[in-house]
């Protein structure tokens, strides 16, 4: 039976900012977040909760702030677990009344950010709230120091992280909000906040419980995701001499790839190491299949860090060589329309792998784009694609041949002949891969400089669904099964850069060439279109042989 406690417990804001608690923000919080609307919010919530001065402050109704959680045992040491945002806000608060109220009253705010030392004792001040090492520096200056908030008007804070610029903003804002009330409004209204106002304590001295209550309750914070769990795990396990440099490293990643982004990187890190469909949760396949706690320098130093670097490139299509790496990035530009992201993983471990081989980059990432379309053309589902990618991921750590027909890179021929009968069919109507089709077949036809960078790309029939009955469509396909056999075939589809009026697509085929199918400017955005405004007629033969080329087209593409 466990003998962990859980404590519960209510405190007026005069007693969670005493002696009996020390708050430090954990390394693998994130950074203070809350903007002026957060923090306009608070303020504007207690003074409604004040109301108008007609009763005193003991008849006023207690104020219910939340609840925070933290690591906390028998010490005032406190580990913030959720919480960070309200805690970091009401010591701001505090202090932008400190800059307004008379200054015989000063010190009776003081003590609530912090406990001062003692020169004669050698004693230092005890901050009541302490923030990440980033931004600590920054937040005892100019928040929890005396006459900081004085400083922040005119200081440039732009060389500083983001938590600090919303520091700033937010004390500048209760400055000015605050300053509108006169010296009794604000003394009345610090009452208030100290006496009667209220949050709720929940503490354990254990992290995996004191995470399983923050994610029960859940309440105004911002959520911990499964990085900041295995943030603190990993880091802690780093010895203190090197923990700053680790975390460093770590939230310079965070930075740069967004916090979105660095949480989907640890899904493919997984997948890299466990090579199969997520059987578990992701934090616990990673630590027994990734295992970084056993070596956590070497997993941020050998698996992190480049696979970090790996992500990003193929993400942002900015792989850098002096040789070839205009073609790598095409190639990671096309893969990034793929629907689906199970080729990541190994892209990021061949990448990571062979950076400085562009020649075996292009050769890799050719075949696998081949692959990955292909697959989503002839929908496998996931199953397929997980387990395909997990054998591929074998063959490139065993460094097999790749390029073998019996390599998981390579597709056989049972898997081209279904790509190819996919494709001889009705396009149009298999929505998820028409458009990457299209785009693809569009690229080869202009041979690879074509830039799709058009905010609406759409697909559009030259033969129209559904044409006028008194149309020249009608004479050329009068029999309306031949119509239908036709109308969706990749023979039969071009591709536009914005979206055309409705009405237009049915004009006879010479108007709608003029005033359908080319840009304002009058020249077509896509070597597809081109081919269409060349043809005098559109008939069945147009369209049989149209097919004919752009089917033969794109098995040269993907070696069909």
């Amino acid at each position: 039976m466990s003998t962990v406690k859980i404590q519960a417990t209510e405190y007026s804001i005069s007693k969670v900012f005493s002696n009996d608690f020390v708050f430090t923000i954990p390394l693998y919080q994130r950074p203070y977040a809350w903007k002026t609307e957060q923090a306009e919010e608070l303020l504007e919530d207690l003074i409604t909760a004040l109301g108008d001065g007609n009763k005193t402050i003991e008849e006023i109704n207690p104020y219910f702030l939340g609840s925070i959680v933290l690591i906390k045992g028998d010490k005032p040491d406190a580990q913030v677990v959720d919480g960070q945002q309200r805690l970091t806000t009401l010591t701001i608060l505090i202090a932008a009344f400190r800059a307004l109220i008379p200054k015989e009253l000063t010190d009776k705010l003081t003590k609530y950010l912090y406990q001062e030392g003692d020169p004669f004792e050698g004693t230092s001040n005890i901050y009541r709230l302490r923030l990440r090492k980033r931004d600590a520096e920054f937040f005892n200056e100019y928040i929890q120091n005396e006459s900081g908030i004085g400083k922040l008007q005119g200081l440039n804070v732009s060389k500083n992280s983001d938590s600090c610029q919303n520091i700033k903003e937010n004390a500048l804002f209760f400055v000015q909000r605050l300053g509108q009330f006169n010296e009794s409004q604000l003394f009345r209204l610090v009452q208030f906040i100290v006496t009667r106002c209220f949050i709720v304590i929940v503490s354990s001295p254990d992290f995996d419980s004191a995470y399983r209550i923050f994610s029960v309750l859940n309440d105004r914070g911002l959520d911990l995701s499964l990085t900041d769990i295995l943030k603190a795990e990993i880091i802690g396990e780093i010895p203190d001499i090197e923990k700053e440099q680790y975390n460093s490293q770590w939230e310079d990643i965070e930075d740069y790839l967004g916090r979105d982004d660095f949480k989907e990187l640890f899904s493919h890190i997984r997948m890299i190491s466990r090579k199969a469909k997520l059987a578990d949760t992701i934090i616990k396949e990673i630590r027994e299949y990734v295992k970084p706690l056993g070596n956590p320098q070497n997993f941020i130093n050998k698996t992190l860090i480049p696979f970090a670097d790996s992500f990003e490139q193929i993400k942002r299509t900015s792989y850098t060589s002096t040789h070839r790496a205009l073609e790598v990035n095409k190639l990671f530009g096309w893969l990034n329309r793929i629907d689906n992201s199970d080729w990541i993983p190994p892209a990021i471990l061949y990448l990571s792998k062979n950076y400085n081989d562009s020649d075996k980059l292009v050769a890799f990432f050719t075949e696998l784009e081949r692959l990955a379309a292909g697959l989503m053309i002839k929908r496998a589902n996931i199953n397929e694609r997980i387990g395909r990618y997990g054998r591929l991921l074998t063959a490139i750590e065993k460094e097999e041949d790749l390029y073998t027909p019996e390599s998981p890179l390579q597709l056989t021929s049972e898997e081209r002949n279904d790509i190819l009968d996919i494709l001889k069919k009705d396009l149009y109507l298999i929505e998820k891969i028409r458009l990457y089709v299209l785009l693809r077949l569009d690229a080869a036809l202009s041979g690879g400089d074509a830039s799709y960078n058009f905010p609406t790309i759409t697909v559009e029939h030259v033969l129209p669904q559904s044409p006028n009955p008194n149309s020249l469509w009608m004479q050329w396909f009068p029999d309306q099964k031949e119509r239908g056999n036709f109308v969706h075939l990749l023979g039969n589809l071009l591709l536009l850069s914005r979206k055309k009026n409705s009405e237009a697509q049915n004009y006879d085929f010479a108007k709608k060439k003029q005033t359908y199918f080319t840009s304002k400017t009058g020249v077509a955005n896509f070597a597809l279109t081109t081919q269409v405004l060349m043809e005098q007629e559109w008939t069945p033969e147009v369209i049989n042989k149209r097919q004919k080329h752009l089917i033969d087209k794109l098995k040269e593409v993907w070696r069909l």
